[in-house]
């Protein structure tokens, strides 16, 4: 297998036309889009060469690969946002310049971001028509507003009004809001970005119709996505990304997953959830009677002991991220107590929670999580400001660099340096960025809320080995996932929730899908013998 691809790399994999992979073929007048040769470099790191793709009209075609694969670099060439120190992009044959943004919607290419990107003062319709409001007599018109609003939010299958404020909307939600903003630019080429990441499944199922409608109007999609059963269910072929090359293309009747996989790292992935027995210690984190505000009406109660991973399952909208940002002390609670080894964490005042011993990774790893402007030494050095600090309180740049430089190492940070801008990094690469800083820490108790969003499948491995790693030395560790498959794989056992509430326990001898849905969606605790019933 590992030979096909360096073959298909090498010569580039012919569909049934005859043209390569690379996407360009005698008659380029057949292809909607085509990019040839692409190649970029960021700060002296190679992000893309030589890089060739092309799309058909009404196609949808996957484009895979892992973290700094260079997908990213390509589609945000493509949409005009970056530009490409060589290569040549041509639309039904005609070389186009695509220098802005606004010159890719021009010529009808539109992406839809993997980070949000939501005005959260505005409401749901004037994020929709942002620079593009109907008016009339120099006004904008509002009721046509909110009526147009309410036909692309229909096309999504997202039930909400149009002036509903983007703030108070769930991330899956916002995600959802997004899709319908880029429909209504009526778009010939459609790049979704991991556009699932934050999607619960009846919203993925609901994003399905949505690209199976697309392509029977016409309209091409790229799709870009870590998680591999979408892409066999959607894709009419896949280009797949290595190292900021072609690795080679596949096409429908050989979209699998183990062809997919050992295409984009060059190799076979074995026990891929990385867990090893572990005989949990004392309890560690006690949750006694916690009532969260966005769910008054349910106190939660659970413990987490030392060296156990115990997963948060649910769907969007389950209150899991409520509860994390809670015990954390980002939202205060009406009542309860959260304790870190016999120690009471003091309501609302992350600070103390972090004294106590506490971390959290948040959901939205650029907004919460890092200083994208700010290096790979900056943003790891900012939980150990007090630690690091030297006579007169300056800070001790020394030590700073050397904790930087073991995190680095530790996880295994793909990075020209750690002064390199954390923005120039892959997903990946940022997440594990995220992860240092709070690891250098040495926390008792890891809070991780969708570790793996956004993340390739070689990096999601790396993250799981991590985790299992910090559970031997001891860490109890409480994570919450909407990958079900996750849950399965590294939970010691999983707490189910719907509606702010926990709705029951499993351990992991009794952890399976339908006993985790039949708890998500309302079900009560129920022995898994009858869940599947």
């Amino acid at each position: 297998m590992l030979g096909e691809a360096a073959n298909e790399k090498q010569h580039g994999a012919h569909d049934e036309t005859g043209e390569t992979a690379r996407g360009v073929g005698t008659d380029s007048q057949r292809w909607l889009l085509e990019a040839r040769q692409i190649s970029r470099r960021f700060a002296g790191v190679r992000a893309l060469h030589g890089v060739s793709l092309a799309l058909r009209h009404g196609e949808v075609l996957a484009v895979i690969g892992e973290n700094g694969a260079g997908k990213s670099t390509l589609m945000k060439i493509l949409a005009g946002i970056q530009s490409a120190d060589s290569g040549q992009i041509l639309i039904e044959g005609q070389p186009v310049r695509l220098g802005s943004v606004r010159e890719a919607t021009a010529v009808g290419i539109t992406l839809i971001h993997q980070e949000l990107n939501l005005a959260e003062n505005l409401d749901v319709a004037a994020n929709l028509f942002l620079g593009r409001e109907p008016q009339r007599w120099g006004i904008v018109n509002r009721r046509r507003l909110r009526d147009e609003a309410r036909r692309w939010l229909a096309r999504v299958g997202l039930d909400i009004e149009p002036q509903t404020p983007i703030h108070s909307l769930s991330i899956g939600h916002r995600q959802m809001v997004e899709i319908a903003k880029a429909l209504s630019v009526n778009a010939r080429v459609l790049i979704m970005d991991e556009p699932t990441s934050s999607l619960s499944m009846h919203e993925t199922r609901q994003l399905y119709r949505v690209v199976h409608d697309l392509k029977a109007s016409g309209v091409s999609v790229i799709y870009i996505s870590h998680r591999l059963g979408e892409v066999r269910e959607l894709a009419d072929r896949v280009v797949v990304l290595r190292d900021g090359e072609n690795a080679g293309q596949l096409l429908r009747p050989d979209i699998t997953h183990d062809r997919m996989v050992s295409m984009m790292v060059g190799r076979e992935l074995s026990q891929f959830y990385a867990r090893q027995p572990n005989a949990p210690g004392d309890e560690v984190l006690q949750v006694r009677d916690v009532v969260t505000r966005p769910w008054p009406q349910h106190a939660l109660n659970l413990t987490v002991r030392a060296g156990e991973i115990v997963g948060l399952a649910g769907l969007v909208g389950a209150g899991r991220t409520e509860l994390l940002q809670t015990l954390f002390g980002i939202l205060t609670p009406l009542r309860g107590q959260v304790l870190v080894a016999g120690r009471v964490v003091r309501r609302g005042h992350p600070a103390h929670a972090i004294g106590c011993g506490m971390a959290l990774v948040p959901e939205d790893r650029k907004q919460h999580g890092l200083i994208t402007s700010m290096t790979v030494r900056n943003n790891i050095g900012l939980t150990g400001l007090r630690r690091n600090q030297g006579p007169l309180g300056m800070l001790n740049r020394r030590a700073e660099r050397a904790t930087a430089d073991a995190m680095v190492a530790q996880l295994g940070i793909r990075t020209a340096g750690i002064d390199q801008l954390v923005q120039n990094l892959s997903g990946g690469n940022q997440q594990k960025v995220v992860l240092s800083k709070w690891l250098s820490l040495e926390p008792r108790v890891l809070l991780l809320d969708e570790p793996t969003r956004g993340v390739d499948i070689g990096a999601k491995h790396e993250i799981y080995r991590l985790m299992d790693q910090l559970a031997q030395r001891g860490v109890a560790i409480l994570f919450a996932s909407s990958e079900l498959d996750e849950v399965l794989g590294m939970a010691d056992r999983a707490l189910v929730m719907h509606q702010g509430r926990v709705m029951g326990e499993l351990l992991r001898h009794e952890l399976s899908e339908q006993a985790i849905m039949h708890l998500a969606t309302g079900g009560e605790a129920a022995p898994v013998s009858e869940v599947g019933d």
